[in-house]
C-alpha cells in the first residue's frame, strides 16, 4: 500500500470514527446513551439471526426438492432455487451489517467507559464501575465471539448453494439434478451445523440482553 493509499484509509477511518462520534452524541442529547443502542443493536443482530436461520431453512428445502424433480419445467425450478440462493445471501450480508454495528457502538461505550472511571475521586464507586465494567466486557466479548462464529458458518453454505444454482442455471437437465443429489447431504450437514450456532448465538443474545437491562 503506498503512502497515498495509506492517508486516504486513515482518512477515512478518522472521517467514520467523527461520524459516529457525533451520532452518538446527538442520540444522549436526546436521552438515549449508548448502552440503549448497544442493547437495541444486540436486539436486531438477533431478530436478524432468527430470520436468517429460517431462510436457510427454507433454502435447504427448496434444494431438497429439486433433488426429487421428476419432469417439468427446469427453468422455473432454477428461477425458485435462485431465488432462494439470493434472498439467503442477502441475510448473510445483513447478519455482518449488524455484528459491525455492534462492534462499532460497543467500542464506544467502553472507551466512554474507561475515560469515566479514571474521573472518580471516591475510591470504592471508582472500584465498582471498573468491576461492572470489567464483567459487561466479558459477558460481551462471549457474545461477540459467538456471534461470529455461526457467521463464520454462512460462508460455506453460500458457496454450495451458489455452485450449484450456477451449473443448474447451464445444465438445465438430469445432470445438474443428479449434481445437487450429490451435494445434498454436505448441504444437510452445513445448515444443521449453521442452524445450531445461530441457536447458541441468539441464546447468547438474549442473555446479554438480560444482563445489561438488570444493570
Amino acid at each position: 500500500m503506498n503512502y497515498l493509499s495509506r492517508f486516504f484509509v486513515i482518512s477515512l477511518l478518522l472521517f467514520l470514527a467523527a461520524c459516529s462520534t457525533l451520532y452518538y452524541g446527538g442520540l444522549e442529547k436526546i436521552g438515549i446513551p449508548k448502552r440503549d443502542v448497544l442493547v437495541h443493536r444486540v436486539e436486531k443482530a438477533r431478530d436478524t439471526q432468527e430470520e436468517t436461520k429460517e431462510q436457510f431453512k427454507s433454502a435447504l428445502e427448496q434444494f431438497t426438492a429439486v433433488t426429487n424433480f421428476k419432469g417439468g419445467d427446469l427453468e422455473a425450478v432454477y428461477n425458485k432455487l435462485n431465488s432462494e440462493y439470493e434472498a439467503s445471501a442477502a441475510k448473510a450480508d445483513e447478519v455482518s451489517d449488524r455484528i459491525s454495528a455492534i462492534e462499532d457502538v460497543s467500542e464506544a461505550l467502553f472507551t466512554e467507559w474507561e475515560q469515566e472511571i479514571a474521573q472518580y475521586s471516591n475510591a470504592s464507586l471508582k472500584r465498582s464501575s471498573q468491576h461492572k465494567l470489567i464483567a459487561t466486557r466479558a459477558h460481551y466479548q462471549q457474545l461477540i465471539t459467538t456471534m461470529k462464529n455461526a457467521e463464520t458458518k454462512i460462508k460455506p453454505v453460500l458457496t454450495v448453494f451458489k455452485d450449484q444454482v450456477m451449473f443448474l442455471k447451464h445444465n438445465l437437465n438430469a445432470q445438474a439434478i443428479a449434481s445437487l443429489k450429490g451435494e445434498l447431504g454436505t448441504l444437510q450437514s452445513d445448515v444443521s451445523s449453521l442452524i445450531s450456532s445461530m441457536e447458541r448465538s441468539i441464546n447468547e443474545a438474549n442473555a446479554f440482553i438480560s444482563t445489561m437491562e438488570k444493570k
